[in-house]
């Protein structure tokens, strides 16, 4: 059984291992602010997701990790769906998240959770592939 949860300062050492590009310092904010949601199984940590709001007011899913080995098992899903209804509940009425163009399961898992393609853009010097992005319509 997945439980979702907000992060405490308790996850951040595991969100440091797990999260390694954000850097201590960026996911202690995250934290602080509540923008970290953790799946836990039997009370061990099994996936995160971390999000922030795009121009300040659409919530945006930066990140959804969970651990090779509970793949494809429901976790991203049951973060996802709490975090949906998370936004839901403080008025979003979108969503949206992005992969890079050539990640094809990201982006069918995506699409899986009603999410549709919107545009790309190209950030040359700090990816080799244009960032897909999507969106949902949730209100």
């Amino acid at each position: 059984m997945v439980e979702v949860v907000s992060a405490t300062q308790a996850d951040i050492d595991w969100l440091v291992r797990e999260d390694a590009n954000a850097g201590k310092a960026w996911i202690s904010r995250c934290v602080a602010l509540g923008e970290y949601l953790v799946a836990k199984e039997a009370g061990e940590i099994v996936g995160f997701l971390r999000f922030s709001r795009f121009w300040g007011r659409v919530p945006y899913m930066e990140m959804i990790r969970i651990q090779t080995a509970r793949r494809r098992s429901g976790v991203g899903t049951a973060l996802f769906l709490a975090w949906e209804q998370a936004m839901r509940a403080e008025g979003a009425r979108m969503l949206m998240t992005s992969s890079e163009c050539d990640e094809s399961r990201p982006q069918d898992w995506h699409h899986r959770n009603g999410f549709i393609e919107t545009g790309a853009i190209e950030l040359p010097g700090l990816q080799s592939v244009p960032e897909v992005f999507f969106i949902k319509h949730i209100g």
